[in-house]
């Protein structure tokens, strides 16, 4: 064999090696593990945070045009340890699932209780706020528990859970169902309905707003532990949030939100006692 035709054989082998590496490549590119939002988040430089800015004081509108309230301080907060910009994107009860399914969002922070129902579907950090539920009726209505609700309306919120509580009790009640938390508040304070069933925290700033509103001094339901909600699957970005969340209650900045928001410290420990 000449050294023209050596030449060949080792450069068609050559081709071959080529060849034969590519594929096994490709299995790596196309099976490796898809990036944590964590990573995109700091590439893009922005942080979208969805909340229900039209839930005071978690989340609202101010004077101004611009999100404010507590949800919206502990994005900033988030976004800050991040060295990202901050985008609230407007979320609803109904659509707090599929923004984050769709990328839509890249974190919830909208009055989001952590159940098995809805963990069938997305992810769930540790707690940062816990309530119970109880209901926000006209002073003058003489309601002052679920049991005087029999025949009564109830206003609720597309979306949420709240409702099914009087419901599991017992009690015959007509549920209807509003757009937001705001437009549920409005057709109790016009008398639509007798009374909305929500977090006590989030009643107790209402019924400070207007003093024609109160609260009842029950618990409809056990404690309520509330979280930030993200896309299922993601244990890299879940981490780093529940890294956030223990950084910020440990160093009291939480509980110091929550006190500027609500007015008083937090009732209930964010851990259960099992």
């Amino acid at each position: 064999m000449n050294a023209t035709s050596l030449k060949i054989i080792a450069g068609t082998l050559a081709l071959l090696a080529v060849a034969g590496c590519t594929p096994t490549e490709e299995k790596q590119v196309a099976g490796a593990a898809p990036q944590s939002t964590l990573q995109t988040v700091l590439q893009r430089g922005t942080l979208r945070v969805g909340d229900c800015l039209s839930f005071a004081p978690f989340g609202f509108y101010d004077k101004d045009g611009k999100p404010d309230g507590y949800d919206v301080d502990l994005a900033k907060a988030l976004a800050k340890e991040m060295g990202v910009k901050l985008e609230m994107v407007n979320t609803t009860s109904a659509n707090r699932i599929p923004n984050l399914q769709t990328n839509k969002v890249d974190v919830v922070f909208c009055n989001f209780t952590r159940n098995l129902e809805r963990a069938k579907e997305i992810g769930f950090t540790h707690p940062y706020v816990v309530a119970s539920e109880a209901m926000l009726v006209r002073k003058e209505s003489g309601i002052k528990s679920a049991h005087d609700m029999a025949g009564k309306t109830i206003a609720t919120v597309k979306g949420s859970t709240n409702g099914d509580e009087v419901r599991s009790m017992g009690i015959e009640v007509k549920i209807q169902e509003y757009d937001s938390s705001q437009a549920a508040i409005l057709a109790v304070k016009q008398g639509q309905a007798d009374a909305m069933i929500e977090d006590n925290n989030f009643l107790a700033y209402q019924a400070k707003l207007d003093p024609t509103l109160t609260v009842t001094n029950e618990a409809l339901v056990p404690l309520e532990y509330n979280a930030f909600g993200v896309k299922q699957g993601d244990q890299v970005w879940l981490n780093y949030l529940n890294e956030f969340l223990f950084e910020i209650n440990a160093s009291g900045e939480n509980a110091t939100l929550y006190q500027k928001w609500f007015g008083d410290k937090p009732r209930y420990p964010l851990n259960p006692q099992f």
